[in-house]
């Protein structure tokens, strides 16, 4: 478990299959870097955290 800066929320790293890279809130996937073909930037992870 590792805390992001500044917030109250913790996030795990859980390996994946080929370079996969999603973001889940509550289950829901909120991000995937094979979908959008990119890496996510840090104020789209926390917005959208609740």
């Amino acid at each position: 478990m590792a805390e992001i800066n500044g917030t109250e929320h913790t996030a795990e790293m859980v390996a994946g299959d080929q370079s996969q890279f999603d973001i889940l809130v509550d289950d829901a996937l909120v991000f995937s870097k094979q979908r959008a073909g990119r890496w996510p930037e840090l104020s789209e992870i926390l917005s959208a955290l609740p």
